[in-house]
């Protein structure tokens, strides 16, 4: 055998482990889901999300206003995962 034929015989082994290959592959069934998919519902009405949106509109006024900077903390600690913590007690000076 020379090199030439030895080669060829290379390359019909080749090819015809590609066809094999393709035809099983083209021939599996595809796994079907065992359930159904869950579809996630959001809540209908969202306070941080519209309390969110009102700051928003607010603009830079925003950074000023204490219910937007309260709501910020919530979201921050919503994302963060931490549990919020409760708001100080409010001392009322002069009496």
């Amino acid at each position: 055998m020379d090199g030439k034929m030895l080669a060829r015989l290379g390359a019909v082994v080749f090819v015809a482990v590609a066809i094999t290959a393709t035809a099983i592959e083209l021939t599996r069934k595809e796994a079907v889901p065992a359930t159904a998919p869950v579809l996630v519902l959001r809540p209908e009405a969202d306070q941080l999300h519209e309390r969110q949106r009102r700051c928003q509109q607010f603009g830079l006024k925003a950074a000023e206003d204490a219910e937007c900077l309260r709501v910020w903390a919530e979201t921050r600690d919503r994302f963060l995962g931490r549990t919020p913590v409760p708001p100080a007690p409010q001392i009322q000076e002069g009496r």
